[in-house]
């Protein structure tokens, strides 16, 4: 498996700094994470760090953290963001599924939904193979993904949106996502069109992203030699139901005895 397999998957990102401004005051996950490493003394590691939203913050608390993301741009701006805050930040480009960090970890967790991301059987087992490789005996995994809500994958999901941008510019922004029941992914397409001087620029980007189901979880998790610890319907800790928006998945490694000969 090459990081071509995810390269192709990235047109979201293309602009870390607009990427940054969405999501950079959402605390709600890194609530959650600061309070499962209150009395960690370990160094922990984050995949899919993105532009260090969570890995910047736990730092300035004292952690030694090493942030791993696939996306070179999202990393710059991390990387700028950590200097500018005058902390000290393991930064790397690898791929989560071949993952080659010089340490183990009592303590991976993965934000973002970005598991949807790994759209194949394949990746997902790599990944806990590769989470597996770098957790301390009984260490703990923590990641989110959105609940698969039938009526909404159901229908092809069609919005537009108006408004203004920051250059005072008109912007016509087109939402298209269309779930493939087979392949369980869904392919999201984005049009923006924007009025620059009389002239209209349109910019397209598309994303696929897969879901999975919770007993998939279970089977899945199992498999690798993880234990379900809980599955939460949001970083609040909400319970987990049908409606639910999100799986909050928190696991353990097993630590299996010896075989007896």
């Amino acid at each position: 498996m090459s990081l071509d397999i995810f390269e192709g998957n990235l047109e979201k990102y293309a602009d870390p700094l607009h990427y940054d401004d969405l999501y950079n005051n959402y605390k709600e996950d890194l609530d959650f994470i600061q309070e499962c490493v209150e009395k960690n003394t370990h160094p922990i590691i984050e995949l899919a760090c993105g532009t260090g939203r969570l890995t910047i913050p736990l730092a300035k608390r004292g952690y030694e953290i090493y942030g791993v993301d696939i996306h070179q741009g999202m990393l710059n701006l991390a990387i700028e963001k950590a200097k500018a805050s005058n902390v000290n930040i393991h930064f790397s480009k690898q791929d989560c599924t071949q993952l080659d960090l010089p340490i183990k970890s009592p303590f991976i967790f993965m934000v973002g939904n970005s598991f949807q991301h790994f759209l194949t059987n394949e990746s997902q087992s790599a990944l806990l193979k590769s989470v597996k490789s770098h957790l301390m005996p009984n260490g703990e995994f923590i990641f989110d993904t959105r609940n698969p809500i039938l009526k909404e994958l159901a229908v092809i999901d069609e919005e537009e949106n108006t408004y203004t941008n920051a250059n005072n510019q008109l912007v016509v922004e087109k939402h298209r996502d269309v779930y493939n029941h087979q392949t369980q992914i869904m392919h999201c397409t984005t049009i923006q069109n924007t009025i620059i001087n009389n002239i209209d620029t349109i910019k397209k980007d598309s994303i696929s992203l897969r879901y999975i189901y919770p007993m998939e979880i279970q089977r899945l998790l199992s498999e690798h030699d993880f234990e379900l610890i809980s599955m939460y319907g949001s970083w609040k800790k909400d319970s987990f139901t049908k409606d639910s928006k999100s799986m909050v998945i928190h696991c353990r490694l097993q630590c299996k005895p010896d075989a007896i000969p």
